[in-house]
C-alpha cells in the first residue's frame, strides 16, 4: 500500500496513531508526517503494510522499500518504532493481526525492523503472530537508550542532589556564573520567539563540531509542528552582551504509557560552539532545560535518545536496549541464507566463550 503522493499518512490512519500530548510521539501523525516530508532518503519508497481488512485494518506497519528490500519506516532522527494497532485490541487479536501481516511478508527477501522496545506490550503478540505465519525471527541489538523515571513531586534541587558528585559540582559552580554572563531563552509556543530560537539553533549547529545534517529542514519543521501541539521545548544560551548563541538544544514531550502515565521529555538535538567549551555551555544549558522541564512541565521521565554517549550517564541512570528484528522466510533463498548466517554466528560465539 504505497503512501499518498503528498508525503503524509492517509487520513484513515488516525485511529491507529497516538496524540503526543496523551501518547507516544514516535507513533503519532506529527512525527510520521514530518519524517515523510523532510527526512526521507532519495532512494526510499514509503509503504504501509496492513493486516488485510478492507476498511479498517487491525494492524499497520509503517515501512519503506530501499534497494528492493523492506525495512521499518525509520530514519537518522527516529528513536522508536512499533506496529500500529487499532485501540483496545487484546493480545489475541494483536497476534492474529500480526499473523496476517506475516503472511504478506512470506516468500520475500528478509525484512528489517529497527528501534523496537523489547519490554513493550505490543512485541510479544507481534512475534507470536509472525512465527505463526511461518517467519523466522532473528533479533539483534540495535542501539542503547539512556533514560530515568523520576519520583513524583521531584524538584530540581532533589534531582541535582541525586546526580554524581562531578556533575553536581560542575552545575553548582557554572550555573551562577552563567546567570551573570549569559542569557537563557526557553521557548515552547509558536511565533517570532520560536523562529528566532530555531535560527539560533541552526547557527550553533553550523558552528559546532557536528557533521552536516543529512536532512537540514527536519529540525525546524518538527519544532514548528510540535510547538503548535504544545510538545516542543527549545532552549538557547546566549552571551549577555553580544547576544550570540553558544549552545542550543530541543526536547519533545509526550506520554508513551498513555494519558495517566508519567510525562516524558526526550532530547532530540543538542549542540554548542566548540570555541566556548571552557564555559561548559552544553552542561549549563542541559541543566537549565531539565530544571524547567521538571518544575514547569512536570516531567517525570527524562530520555536522552539513542546512543551510549558517556555524558548521558551523568544525567540519567537507566539503560534500555532497543532491538532490531530480521524477519526471514526459510523458503526464500535470501531468508535461508540469513538464518544460516545467524546460526553460524551463534556457533562461533559459543566456541569463543568456551575458549
Amino acid at each position: 500500500m504505497p503512501l499518498l503522493p503528498e508525503s503524509r499518512l492517509p487520513d484513515w490512519m488516525d485511529r491507529h496513531l497516538d496524540q503526543p500530548a496523551t501518547g507516544d510521539l514516535f507513533a503519532s501523525r506529527l512525527w510520521y508526517d514530518t519524517l515523510l516530508a523532510h527526512a526521507m532518503p532519495a532512494d526510499a519508497r514509503p509503504l504501509l503494510l496492513s493486516s488485510g481488512e478492507r476498511d479498517e485494518p487491525a494492524a499497520v506497519l509503517p515501512m519503506m522499500e530501499r534497494g528492493g528490500a523492506l525495512c521499518s519506516l525509520t530514519g537518522p532522527y527516529s528513536l522508536a518504532w512499533r506496529p500500529l494497532y487499532l485501540p483496545r485490541l487484546g493480545p489475541d487479536a494483536r497476534m492474529e493481526a500480526a499473523r496476517s501481516l506475516g503472511r504478506r511478508l512470506r516468500f520475500r527477501r528478509p525484512v528489517t525492523l529497527e528501534l523496537l522496545a523489547p519490554d513493550s506490550i505490543e512485541l510479544e503478540p507481534f512475534l507470536r503472530g509472525l512465527r505463526a505465519a511461518g517467519l523466522r525471527i532473528l533479533p539483534f541489538d540495535h542501539v542503547g537508550n539512556w533514560n530515568e523515571t523520576l519520583p513524583d513531586g521531584i524538584s530540581w534541587q532533589d534531582y541535582l542532589t541525586t546526580r554524581d558528585p562531578a556533575l553536581r559540582n560542575t552545575v553548582l559552580r557554572k550555573l551562577p556564573r552563567a546567570a551573570r554572563t549569559h542569557v537563557f531563552d526557553f521557548v515552547s509556543a509558536p511565533g517570532p520567539a520560536l523562529d528566532e530560537a530555531i535560527s539560533a539553533y541552526e547557527e550553533v549547529r553550523a558552528r559546532s563540531w557536528k557533521p552536516e545534517e543529512p536532512f537540514p529542514r527536519f529540525d525546524a519543521e518538527l519544532l514548528r509542528a510540535a510547538a503548535a501541539a504544545d510538545v516542543a521545548r527549545i532552549g538557547v544560551l546566549r552571551t549577555k552582551e553580544e547576544r550570540t548563541p553558544i549552545a542550543a538544544q530541543y526536547w519533545m514531550l509526550d506520554r508513551p504509557g498513555g494519558p495517566g502515565a508519567p510525562r516524558r521529555a526526550t532530547v532530540l538535538k543538542l549542540s554548542y560552539v566548540e570555541q566556548a567549551r571552557a564555559a561548559s555551555p552544553g552542561t549549563v544549558l542541559t541543566a537549565m532545560m531539565i530544571r524547567e522541564l521538571l518544575e514547569r512541565d512536570g516531567v517525570r521521565l527524562l530520555d536522552f535518545g539513542r546512543g551510549d554517549d558517556a555524558y548521558k550517564q551523568h544525567w540519567v541512570r537507566q539503560r534500555r536496549q532497543r532491538i532490531g528484528l530480521v524477519l526471514a522466510d526459510p523458503l526464500h533463498p535470501a531468508g535461508l541464507a540469513a538464518i544460516g548466517r545467524q546460526a553460524i554466528g551463534g556457533w562461533v560465539r559459543r566456541l569463543r566463550s568456551r575458549g
